[in-house]
């Protein structure tokens, strides 16, 4: 029988970037479209998982989502508006977003305050996806509760046979939203836990950019 392992022993020194001031994008936009494209170049898995933060009823939760689309004002991801964070939202846009690509030693912080895209965009956007995953918007009342896995099961068979020779069309409860930041900070981890961490902050219509303390 192994020794249980010391969790507080964990660490990791971080030595394989540098995030300087004279090298970074005026641009936060710009600067995490470079940083996502060198986190599709090292083929991490999902590089587009982000988590999301929501408030509701003074209550924080969060879970991870997908990331579908960068935009000169924002973050688009997709989900269903009548599941947790979708009534959170509604009730308080002011949302966080996070990035971790541990193989390159980065994050990204964002926040921001998350708003619906059109119909249109999002209609769009549904009509491209497989037609299962199409489907499985369709059948899942998200964050609902059910008796068991076979009521999604049964509910999908019962689509494949509706929708077998038919577009299933976008259900009204299902669409985008666009986060458009107000703060994004960039994160390198550095040797000595004196980890880089510069900030843009949208003043009065720019970005301003400083470093924070480790």
């Amino acid at each position: 029988m192994t020794d249980k392992m010391n969790i507080s022993e964990l660490r990791k020194d971080y030595r394989l970037k540098e995030l300087l001031e004279k090298d970074i994008n005026p641009n936060p936009i710009e600067q995490f479209n470079q940083w996502f494209d060198e986190a599709l170049n090292a083929q991490i898995t999902e590089p587009n998982a982000m988590c999301l933060s929501t408030v509701h009823n003074n209550k924080p939760s969060n879970r991870i989502v997908l990331l579908k689309e960068v935009k000169d004002n924002g973050f688009v991801f997709f989900t269903n508006y009548k599941s947790d964070k979708g009534k959170a939202i509604d009730q308080n846009p002011n949302v966080a977003l996070n990035f971790v690509w541990l193989e390159l030693e980065r994050q990204v912080r964002i926040e921001g305050v998350a708003t619906k895209v059109s119909a249109e965009e999002s209609i769009a956007y549904f009509n491209s996806r497989p037609l299962g995953s199409r489907l499985g918007a369709i059948v899942s009342n998200q964050s609902e509760m059910i008796t068991g896995r076979e009521v999604l099961e049964n509910r999908l068979k019962k689509l494949e046979v509706q929708y077998a020779d038919a577009t299933p069309e976008k259900p009204e409860y299902w669409g985008g939203y666009i986060v458009q930041p107000t703060m994004i900070e960039f994160w390198q981890g550095r040797s000595n836990r004196l980890h880089d961490r510069l900030v843009y902050n949208h003043v009065n219509g720019s970005w301003t950019i400083s470093r924070l303390s480790p």
